[in-house]
């Protein structure tokens, strides 16, 4: 009776039926090793040539291994760029949980104010801020803007971000959204939305006087129309 070397069967298997790499270690034991390109889910793989410990992630898979760091979870980033003031601040509001943003209102507040004394002092007058179209006054507008600044959805309701036709705010935002506009009336426009529209003598202060420009929403991304050739 022959007898075989147990090495030869096992190499001879793995090339045979396996169809994986294999190796042995410096003791002589045989080790199976997944390779990513031979079209078969083999060794540890997620999928065929893909997942595991050696191959790249499966495309449509979410990898979560190694240390993540959270960066930065603003719903809308314009209020802690406009509110915030110092970067350490913005750092701390970035890093923040959204249900433990109330301690972020005074200093949302201080700076809001702020913002009117400046333009007061260029007017030679004082200037408060005044209740806003949405009627919230300085602390509970900033309140709004410290605490609930996430994206909100409005899956059987109007997305936008403010409609002045229904009164209808902060329930996501639309393409032709002018959110600038929208903050800035909120901010100086006082009750009527106007106070500081740049009439009768008033710094324009409630639109950046940027608009969507010929941009066609209803259009595929760009939204834009296609070139003319001349």
């Amino acid at each position: 009776m022959k007898l075989y070397n147990i090495r030869f069967i096992m190499f001879t298997l793995c090339a045979s039926l396996l169809f994986v790499q294999c190796d042995d270690d410096e003791n002589g034991n045989v080790i199976v090793q997944e390779t990513c390109d031979d079209g078969i889910q083999n060794g540890d793989e997620d999928g065929v040539d893909c997942g595991g410990s050696s191959c790249e992630p499966c495309v449509g898979t979410l990898d979560f291994s190694g240390t993540y760091v959270q960066e930065d979870i603003a719903g809308r980033p314009g209020v802690n760029t406009v509110f915030s003031g110092a970067d350490n601040v913005k750092n701390m509001f970035n890093i923040s949980v959204v249900s433990d943003r109330a301690s972020f209102q005074p200093t949302f507040e201080e700076t809001l104010e702020d913002y009117h004394d400046v333009y007061g002092d260029a007017l030679m007058t004082t200037i408060d801020y005044e209740t806003n179209i949405l009627g919230l006054d300085a602390p509970t507008f900033t309140t709004v803007l410290a605490q609930f600044d996430a994206l909100q959805v409005a899956p059987d309701g109007q997305t936008t971000y403010y409609d002045p036709g229904t009164g209808t705010v902060l329930t996501g935002r639309a393409l032709p959204d002018d959110v600038i506009d929208v903050s800035l009336t909120l901010m100086f426009g006082g009750t009527t939305g106007t106070r500081f529209d740049g009439n009768n003598g008033t710094p324009q202060l409630t639109s950046d006087g940027v608009d969507s420009g010929d941009r066609d929403f209803t259009l595929p991304f760009p939204y834009l129309e296609s070139p003319i050739q001349e």
